[in-house]
C-alpha cells in the first residue's frame, strides 16, 4: 500500500474499504475525526453514496473542496460482488433479519439460475428494499419500516449492464449462487437478490456483498479505516490515539 500526501483542506477524495458491520456514516464519522485533528480550521467531509451494514468494499469519502464532486463520483457505475441465497427470504432482502419464508428448489437448475440473470441486464424498473434509505414523505423508508408502518416505494428505472452467476453450490434446503453485477446509480442489490428468487420460482436473499468499484476507484486500492488512520499520523506526526 503506497503512502499518499493527503491535502484535506484542498480536498481529497478518499477510497476507503468498509468494514463489515460499519455504516456508511460511522465510515464518514471516522474520517472526519482524523481529518479534524490535522487543521486548527474546519474540514468538510462527506461521503458519496451508502452501503449498508452488511455490505464491505470501496466507500469514496470526500474531503475539503471534492466534497463539491460527490454528486458526480455518485453517478460513476459501481461493480459489486457478492452470494445469493435461493430457497429462503428475509424482509429486508439480506441477513440484517432473520430468514422469514422458505421456498422450494427442487425444479431450479443451473441453467435456470444462469438463464434467470438475463432478463434484469439493460434499463430495468426496481423497486427499493423498504428497509433502505430511500426517502419517503420526507422520512428514511428504513425508519418507517422498522416503526411497523406500511411502506410503498414506487419502481425505478436502473440500469445493470452485466448480471453473471460465478459459482453455484447446492446445499439441501438451499442453493448459494456467488454473482458479478456491473451497474449504475440507484441499483439495490438486495432487490436484484429478491427479483431472482421470482424469476425461479422460489425465494432469495443476499448473504454478502462487496462493492469492488466506483468508477476507476478499484478496491485493491482501497484503505481500511486503520490504513487510513496509519498513514495520517504518519504524515502529520499525530499521537496515535
Amino acid at each position: 500500500m503506497s503512502i499518499q500526501n493527503f491535502q484535506f483542506a484542498e480536498g481529497e477524495i478518499i477510497n476507503i474499504n468498509k468494514p463489515l458491520t460499519w455504516t456508511s456514516f460511522q465510515v464518514a464519522n471516522f474520517v472526519k475525526y482524523i481529518v479534524k485533528r490535522t487543521s486548527t480550521t474546519k474540514i468538510k467531509v462527506g461521503h458519496a453514496g451508502t452501503l449498508d451494514p452488511l455490505a464491505t468494499g470501496v466507500l469514496l469519502v470526500c474531503t475539503g473542496k471534492k466534497t463539491k464532486t460527490i454528486s458526480d463520483l455518485q453517478n460513476m457505475g459501481k461493480c459489486y460482488t457478492g452470494t445469493i441465497v435461493i430457497g429462503a427470504t428475509t424482509p429486508c432482502f439480506d441477513l440484517e433479519q432473520a430468514i422469514d419464508n422458505y421456498y422450494p428448489i427442487a425444479h431450479i437448475s443451473d441453467e435456470d439460475i444462469h438463464n434467470a440473470t438475463q432478463p434484469f441486464i439493460g434499463e430495468i424498473l426496481q423497486t427499493p428494499p423498504i428497509f433502505s434509505a430511500a426517502w419517503v414523505g420526507g422520512k428514511r423508508s428504513y425508519d418507517l419500516a422498522r416503526a411497523g408502518k406500511e411502506v410503498e416505494l414506487a419502481p425505478r428505472l436502473i440500469t445493470i449492464q452485466e448480471f453473471s452467476i460465478t459459482a453455484i453450490r447446492r446445499k439441501e434446503t438451499f442453493i448459494e449462487a456467488d454473482i458479478f453485477v456491473r451497474c449504475g446509480k440507484g441499483t439495490y442489490i438486495r432487490s436484484l437478490a429478491r427479483d431472482l428468487g421470482i424469476a425461479l420460482g422460489s425465494g432469495a436473499h443476499l448473504s454478502a456483498l462487496c462493492r469492488t468499484a466506483i468508477g476507476e476507484f478499484k478496491i485493491e486500492y482501497a484503505l481500511s479505516p486503520d490504513e487510513f488512520k496509519a498513514q495520517v499520523v504518519a504524515q502529520f506526526a499525530m499521537p496515535v490515539s
